[in-house]
């Protein structure tokens, strides 16, 4: 059986390259340097983890003396060069990776109908604007980023899908900056999954009570991208970089910081907060599936014999059944899980993503049509349909094509 490739494909994990300037064109002069900008790696003091896995040369984000990142790191798709190599400037990144026109016109090319766009700069969980320091210029870069990206999906508002970077280190703000982006465009809110690693409280406290109430009654769902957290402290002692080099550093990162998204999957089903908020979404994004049916299964049998709700009579349901009714997963490169693990994880619960145009995606349709092909080509069309369609039009409010 073949997947049918007239399904209008909601690609459910892609990133914009921010332009140079997006920081120091829109936020107020008087803070300098200490926003994000873009300068040559060669006057970098000190280098961030991530940077370090960059080739040293061309140009970088930073805040400050501290290079956050190399500009074309999130720019890799159809470079030349094998990671760790990639762009050394913006100019030479792929136009689709940071022009709306040109992303739209890939799509069209491989196939994809809309694309749900998340960051890069601010983190994967806006968590690089904590390094800035200062809690009105945090409150400052997230609201320019957020206009920007919302400003850019605006060329096709049904096909580009614009993440909000939530300031949630700042709850007095974080509620109005939702419901602010919410009239302007956005889809959806990037959060962090781990907020433990960032010293703040844990999912289960009700200190993010505002954050979730706001979210909910603008019915926008809640990512946890992969790497959301402290991704030194959750996945790797740096040390690592030096020994494996940064190619096997790289795939080893990668595979780990999957795996941290099983213990905030875990985190987020013994948290309270969905039986509390019962309309409101999850997406683990760019994580995997494979792993979903281990950590439901664990969870529901420990969830038994802890006899946990003689202690928390609030959870009504099993933790599977909480999953089934409020949370996503979203997967790319996997065969197993897709041919074999589906109804574990449950066919409405799955959404598809490339990650274009990071070092790990999916890139051209010949390869986007071969993975789909050995996922999904023993799937009936219904089953097809529901993951590169219709779960994703349903979150994220996409009017599907006839």
């Amino acid at each position: 059986m073949s997947v049918d490739r007239s399904i209008p494909i909601i690609d459910t994990d892609t990133h914009v390259t921010e332009p140079p300037d997006l920081w120091t064109s829109r936020v107020s002069k008087k803070w300098g340097d200490q926003v994000l900008h873009v300068k040559s790696q060669s006057a970098a003091s000190e280098k961030s983890f991530i940077a370090k896995l960059a080739p040293d040369q061309g140009d970088a984000w930073f805040i400050g003396e501290t290079q956050i990142a190399a500009i074309g790191q999130s720019a890799a798709a159809g470079w030349p060069e094998p990671f760790p190599g990639c762009p050394p400037t913006f100019e030479q990144c792929i136009p689709a990776s940071h022009d709306a026109s040109a992303r739209l016109a890939y799509m069209d090319e491989v196939g994809i109908f809309a694309s749900v766009l998340f960051p890069n700069v601010g983190g994967l969980g806006a968590q690089n604007f904590l390094k800035l320091g200062d809690p009105k210029l945090m409150l400052e870069c997230v609201a320019a980023y957020n206009d920007h990206i919302c400003e850019w999906a605006a060329t096709d508002p049904n096909r580009l899908l614009p993440m909000t970077c939530t300031p949630y280190w700042d709850n007095e703000n974080a509620p109005a900056e939702i419901e602010r982006c919410a009239k302007i465009g956005s889809k959806g809110l990037v959060f962090s999954g781990a907020p433990r690693t960032l010293g703040m409280p844990s999912l289960s406290s009700r200190h993010w009570d505002p954050i979730w109430e706001a979210a909910q009654a603008c019915d926008l769902p809640i990512c946890f991208h992969v790497g959301s957290g402290e991704i030194i402290t959750s996945a790797v002692d740096p040390q690592e970089l030096a020994d494996l080099g940064p190619e096997t550093f790289y795939s080893t990162l990668s595979t780990k910081t999957f795996l941290d998204n099983g213990n905030q999957l875990l985190d987020l089903l013994m948290s309270g907060v969905l039986p509390r908020y019962e309309n409101l979404k999850f997406v683990s994004v760019e994580s995997g599936i494979g792993w979903i049916p281990f950590v439901l299964e664990s969870c529901d049998y420990h969830f038994k014999v802890g006899r946990v709700q003689d202690a928390r009579p609030e959870f009504k349901l099993l933790p599977s059944e909480y999953f089934q009714r409020q949370v996503y997963g979203c997967y790319w490169f996997e065969e197993i899980a897709p041919n074999k693990l589906i109804d574990s994880v449950g066919a409405d619960n799955i959404l598809f993503e490339t990650d274009f145009p990071h070092p790990t995606c999916l890139y051209g349709k010949d390869e986007i049509d071969d993975r789909i092909q050995k996922g999904l080509g023993k799937q009936s069309s219904e089953v097809q349909r529901k993951i590169l369609a219709e779960n994703a039009a349903k979150l994220f409010k996409v009017e599907l094509p006839n």
